[in-house]
């Protein structure tokens, strides 16, 4: 009997080695666009049938080794979504810096926890700051989802049109092995960087809670806030 462990998969390298070759040149071509591209960008440069990069695609956001934004809406119907290679360098950086972060605060604040939230919430604005100029018009729940995507959480859980809540299930996780060592100061940080995030993108409401390693495969978030 195979046992599950509880929590999110690590994001990452990890799974480059055992990428298959299609998989491999399509995170090639992608590091090789300047700008993020959309499915039929990637179609067309690739050569490959849509249903087929669109399977690879996902394959390689399961693994944490690209993410998703939308684009910018034109006209009518849904933004495109657009795919990029995630910073691999730079996430692996920010994990041990996030690591010695979580240490310096358990050993010096008299409130690690509040202080992890407040570092969060300040990390979230920014973030979605930077975004905010070419994010589509859509609830600010839904950009907190892309948000998280782009950071490499891997979210699961869809919102309905105009939904101001959802309840993602987060199967990945760029700090894993701090947040196992210092859970509750790093998802701590996490559940602050959703709300100054939810704040940033205008939730008239914006509320979160995070329960970490909560099932097997992934973390439980819960978020609220108003439309954008």
């Amino acid at each position: 009997m195979e046992i599950q462990r509880l929590g999110p998969r690590p994001s990452g390298t990890a799974g480059i080695a055992t990428l298959s070759r299609a998989r491999r040149g399509l995170l090639e071509l992608l590091e090789g666009q300047a700008e993020p591209a959309s499915l039929a960008t990637i179609v067309e440069l690739s050569g490959l049938h849509e249903n087929t990069v669109r399977g690879h695609l996902d394959g390689l956001a399961a693994e944490g080794l690209v993410s998703r934004e939308r684009s910018v809406p034109q006209g009518r119907g849904r933004p495109a979504w657009l795919w990029r290679v995630r910073a691999r360098a730079a996430a692996e950086e920010y994990a041990g810096l996030a690591a010695a972060l979580a240490r310096t605060l358990r050993r010096t604040s008299e409130h690690p926890e509040d202080d992890a939230v407040e570092a969060g919430h300040d990390w979230g604005r920014e973030l979605a700051g930077s975004r905010a100029a070419t994010a589509a018009a859509a609830p600010a729940a839904a950009h907190v989802r892309d948000l998280l995507e782009s950071l490499g959480f891997a979210p699961e859980g869809d919102l309905a049109a105009g939904a101001d809540s959802a309840e993602l299930r987060l199967t990945r996780c760029p700090l894993l092995e701090a947040a196992t060592e210092e859970p509750t100061i790093v998802c701590n940080v996490h559940l602050g960087l959703v709300v100054g995030a939810l704040e940033e993108y205008g939730a008239s409401d914006p509320d979160a809670e995070l329960t970490p390693f909560a099932v097997p495969g992934a973390c439980l978030l819960r978020l609220r806030g108003g439309a954008a």
